[in-house]
């Protein structure tokens, strides 16, 4: 049975991917941390660079899936959106 994505709620949506971001930014956090430590004086990354890391990353990441929810729920209105099939098991 075929189903259709027609709307997908801009804030909630743009919240969960937020978090996802702000975790894949602890994720690199480290490795900056790391270059940094092994960089020459002064050439480095700045620790607060990594610290700010994931809060850039959840802050982008809200902006662009918000305008990404925005621009797919128009123009699902206009051709009827994803239409994806899902098993009942």
């Amino acid at each position: 049975m075929a189903q259709r994505i027609t709307r997908f709620s801009v804030a909630q949506t743009a919240k969960v991917f937020a978090v996802i971001y702000a975790l894949v930014g602890l994720l690199f956090a480290p490795f900056f941390l790391l270059a940094g430590a092994f960089a020459p004086a002064g050439e480095g990354f700045p620790t607060i660079f990594a610290v700010a890391l994931p809060i850039i990353y959840a802050v982008l990441g809200y902006v662009g899936v918000a305008v990404g929810c925005a621009i797919y729920n128009m123009v699902a209105g206009w051709v009827g959106g994803i239409e994806m099939e899902l098993d009942q098991s």
